[in-house]
């Protein structure tokens, strides 16, 4: 497996699968490097990971995804810790997340080592929990 960002031949790969960013503001992320591919042997794309900055100076993982037939087979945390990895290596002590309390990708991030650090409860939306994990 390969994880390395999306390009601009991506462009149209993510924008048919990626339906929570507006299309206009694809082409910019991939631009900032802000959308990693993962890839597996076959060259086809298993998943992807999309961030961001929260207070614009902390690496906040917006949405990974992993492709059904992926799923189960450690794709996802190899992304993440690859992500984890490149903040690292910019300098960065910590990152962030978050996941709706309804959905079972919180076990999958505090298996991972992050910390609950809050909430924030919208109207008509299911509490959002807040996770950070220092990187050492």
């Amino acid at each position: 497996m390969k994880v390395s960002a999306a390009t601009e031949n991506d462009l149209e790969w993510i924008k048919s699968r990626d339906h929570h960013l507006a299309e206009n503001l694809i082409a910019s992320k991939i631009r900032e490097r802000e959308i990693l591919l993962l890839r597996v042997e076959s060259e086809a794309i298993a998943g992807w990971m999309r961030f961001g900055y929260f207070w614009d100076n902390t690496p906040f993982m917006n949405m990974i995804w992993i492709e059904e037939q992926y799923r189960g087979t450690g794709l996802g945390k190899h992304i993440v810790e690859f992500w984890e990895n490149e903040m690292k290596q910019q300098g960065f002590s910590m990152v962030m997340t978050s996941t709706q309390a309804d959905e079972g990708a919180q076990h999958f991030y505090r298996k991972l080592g992050y910390k609950d650090a809050g909430s924030l409860l919208l109207d008509s939306q299911p509490l959002e929990i807040i996770f950070t994990k220092k990187l050492r």
